[in-house]
């Protein structure tokens, strides 16, 4: 991938978006929107690591690496606006302004060449309140965003700045924990029906299995004792025939 932009663009699932799964059949289970251990896996996968530790920091970059607050080792990377490069960059400007203050954009980080699709609230921060937002107000010339997401089975958050007139800037993903222990229950919970169903689904074949031996057994019986009276009818009529 080098530092270009042409990775195909990985579609982010918001939390609060209804899911598809929701309209269907009730015996159909859902899919688990995330991992057994997420945090296990942003630790160790190769995608996770490029795109929030030090040592993926772009050595060409025009952006100092910094460390993110609370963040352990964490770095902000080189990131872009990717929405449409074939128009002129006034135009890219008023389109990448407008496309955050409905509460989307899409960015790409330079040195991976990883597309991601960004959905948060366009509402400014609230003091004391998590959440997703873009603000205009942090810092002159700049947007910062926050936004998060499920990848790949990982609840994360990306948080970082692009600059207005550049329409570049830098940007890293952390681990979110909290939204982790939310998806996790919800993970549990899932497989707590998924077992409960498949109980069900065995209660219910061993019912019918036991049915149909029985009904089988009846059918046998009901085929000997025709076979017996058969046999008996055959001889009373030999015993009436003789002289």
């Amino acid at each position: 991938a080098g530092g270009g932009l042409t990775g195909a663009p990985r579609r982010m699932l918001p939390f609060e978006t209804p899911s598809v799964f929701d309209q269907l059949p009730r015996y159909l289970l859902k899919i688990p929107r995330v991992v057994k251990d997420q945090k296990h896996k942003f630790d160790t996968d190769d995608l996770f690591r490029k795109l929030s530790r030090e040592g993926e920091a772009s050595s060409f970059s025009r952006f100092a690496p910094m460390r993110m607050p609370n963040a352990g080792s964490e770095f902000y990377l080189d990131v872009r606006y990717t929405g449409f490069r074939d128009r002129p960059r006034e135009e890219r400007q008023i389109r990448f302004q407008n496309g955050v203050r409905e509460g989307h954009t899409d960015l790409a980080f330079v040195a991976s060449g990883t597309n991601l699709q960004l959905v948060f609230s366009p509402c400014p921060p609230v003091l004391g309140y998590s959440q997703d937002y873009c603000d205009f107000t942090k810092e002159r010339g700049k947007v910062h965003l926050r936004s998060a997401f499920i990848m790949n089975g990982v609840c994360v958050r990306w948080r970082g700045w692009i600059d207005l007139e550049r329409l570049d800037g830098a940007g890293c993903l952390e681990f979110d924990e909290d939204r982790a222990r939310i998806e996790d229950a919800i993970l549990r919970e899932q497989i707590e029906v998924y077992n409960q169903r498949v109980r069900q689904l065995e209660e219910i074949r061993t019912v019918h299995a036991a049915n149909a031996t029985a009904a089988t057994v009846k059918r046998e019986e009901e085929v000997r004792r025709r076979e017996f009276d058969k046999e008996q009818q055959d001889n009373n009529n030999d015993e009436m025939i003789l002289p």
